[in-house]
């Protein structure tokens, strides 16, 4: 009996081995690239726990220098509340992170500034003017004019609804919150604020902090106040060149 003949190999086609070479050397890249970043993510944190006890230190007593600083200012004579016919006031916060003190943070946050490059409008008063002396280094504000107002809830202005940011795009939004002081749409809100109305409060809870850009060339980045030539603190009414760069 002939022996059988030998079966002929399987074509592969030339595009499908490079295809797979290709493949293997692509794989053993990724590998060397995966160990490459785990041995060096192992460097650092090995860096990083040699020198945690060094930053924590530093840490602290950053803290506790803003803390100190913070007293210091709430003993300084307060500026008297030289307004102009309205008592509006808006703020801005730009700067602070870790350096600050949970007592520094406490009050931006009772101010609704949780984030850098945020803005509220409040009410002039000696508790407001107390609380933004504590906070001085981080937060800039001024006498915004009725443009300012205007543009900046209807550009950036979103309700507050269960916690959900909403924006302004419909009045029965409004009504549904705040018909019961008269507020029933937008442009009643921007009355309210600008003139500092009896339901100031109300508005304002209702509306989320403003989430502005950066201002380009705006800011320094400097703690100095601004009379000083730096970036915080009272900016009276030039606080209105300030926001229409961060609108």
């Amino acid at each position: 009996m002939a022996e059988e003949e030998s079966k002929p190999l399987a074509y592969i086609p030339e595009i499908i081995l490079k295809k797979r070479k290709s493949n293997e050397e692509w794989a053993l890249k990724r590998k060397a690239q995966y160990e490459e970043r785990n041995a060096l993510i192992r460097k650092r944190a090995k860096h990083d726990f040699i020198r945690m006890p060094e930053d924590f230190i530093k840490e602290f007593r950053t803290r506790e220098l803003d803390l100190v600083k913070m007293k210091h200012r709430t003993k300084r004579k307060r500026p008297a509340l030289e307004m102009t016919e309205s008592k509006l006031l808006f703020v801005i916060r730009i700067n602070g992170k870790r350096e600050m003190h949970p007592k520094t943070r406490k009050v931006l946050y009772n101010l609704r500034l949780r984030k850098i490059f945020s803005g509220v409008f409040v009410k002039a008063n000696e508790g407001i003017i107390e609380k933004l002396q504590k906070v001085e280094p981080y937060v800039t504000y001024g006498y915004p004019n009725l443009k300012n107002v205007k543009e900046m809830i209807y550009k950036k202005g979103y309700a507050k609804i269960d916690n959900q940011r909403v924006p302004l795009t419909d009045n029965n939004i409004i009504e549904q919150a705040l018909g019961k002081y008269g507020v029933i749409c937008i442009e009643d809100i921007v009355h309210e604020i600008a003139s500092v109305g009896p339901h100031f409060k109300e508005v304002t809870n209702f509306l989320y902090p403003f989430n502005l850009n950066k201002a380009e060339g705006g800011l320094q980045g400097t703690k100095t106040l601004y009379k000083q030539g730096g970036d915080t603190g009272n900016r009276e009414d030039q606080i209105n060149e300030l926001i229409s760069k961060m609108n």
